[in-house]
């Protein structure tokens, strides 16, 4: 086959286009620090990134849910405990006033700081986070505590063991309860027993204290076991959290793996691929170039 010059010249600017197009390439994969910038270039690569991504996804949200996890149990455990210190305070109170040698006035008073911290409970069963109410497990739009009733009354739900599982997702089909069992917490029988003190306290009904105050051990140990019980799920919470951030470290790097490039390699790619372009042109410019001129002199 003959080879004309129009033959050598549209091979070399074919070939000088292809040049032209890999360096292209290389300089995209260093501006973007990914392999590829559209799934036709590698497809397979396309595809693992979109997989491992889902999975990288799916580990950040069941984090945002650990998240709100925190946020309930910290909370709970922080009511808990500031309400089983006002029932310690009662029930020093109730001892002192007990033992015979305080006036009725002395009493009172008594009665009076009893009633401040049954009303500083009552408050704490009233906790939101995020506009919800921690302490009235799933019915979480409403009190606990029933508005304006003397003396306190809680809501009449608060047994129904259908509102007393607030679960949150903490990874696949694994659930983990956020609340504390409400009627083991902030119940009728804490408040009725507080105000059942208060009120021989203020009329100075000294023989029915010791029952009362049996009552009342019956309440604080009730708070406690819940208390424990709350506890061991947070420390269950910890694990599931540290589970997730190895799983997050994981995924992020296989991620990186398949779409990140090596930028090393890269650049030697280019700086090899600059090389042989300029080669090309070279070349090419020896092919193109002659003129009649050329041969005259």
């Amino acid at each position: 086959m003959r080879v004309t010059q129009g033959m050598l010249t549209s091979n070399s600017l074919r070939n000088l286009s292809k040049s032209y197009s890999q360096m292209g390439k290389i300089q995209d994969q260093l501006s973007t620090g990914k392999k590829i910038t559209k799934p036709s270039d590698d497809p397979v690569v396309a595809m693992k990134g979109m997989f491992y991504r889902s999975n990288l996804t799916e580990v950040e949200q069941y984090k945002r849910n650990l998240s709100e996890l925190y946020s309930w149990l910290e909370n709970s455990e922080s009511g808990i405990e500031q309400a089983n210190n006002g029932l310690q305070r009662i029930r020093e109170l109730t001892v002192q006033g007990a033992n015979g040698t305080l006036s009725p006035e002395d009493q009172k008073a008594i009665a009076n700081e009893i009633q401040q911290i049954k009303l500083d409970i009552a408050s704490v069963a009233e906790t939101k986070v995020s506009g919800r109410y921690i302490f009235h497990g799933t019915d979480v739009d409403k009190s606990p505590i029933v508005a304006n009733t003397t003396p306190i009354k809680v809501a009449d739900n608060l047994n129904d063991a259908s509102i007393n599982n607030y679960q949150v997702e903490v990874s696949q089909g694994v659930y983990l309860k956020a609340n504390v069992n409400p009627s083991n917490v902030f119940n009728q029988k804490m408040f009725d027993t507080i105000q059942a003190l208060e009120d021989a306290l203020t009329t100075g009904d000294q023989s029915s204290l010791d029952n009362l105050l049996t009552g009342l051990d019956n309440v604080m140990e009730t708070l406690s076991a819940e208390r424990s019980e709350l506890g061991a799920r947070y420390n269950r919470l910890e694990l599931i959290d540290s589970r997730l951030s190895n799983q997050e470290i994981v995924s992020t790097r296989i991620l990186s793996d398949n779409e990140d490039v090596d930028m090393e390699r890269a650049i030697t790619d280019l700086k090899t691929q600059e090389s042989v372009h300029r080669a090309a042109l070279s070349a090419s410019a020896r092919i193109i170039q002659p003129t009649l001129l050329d041969f005259l002199r």
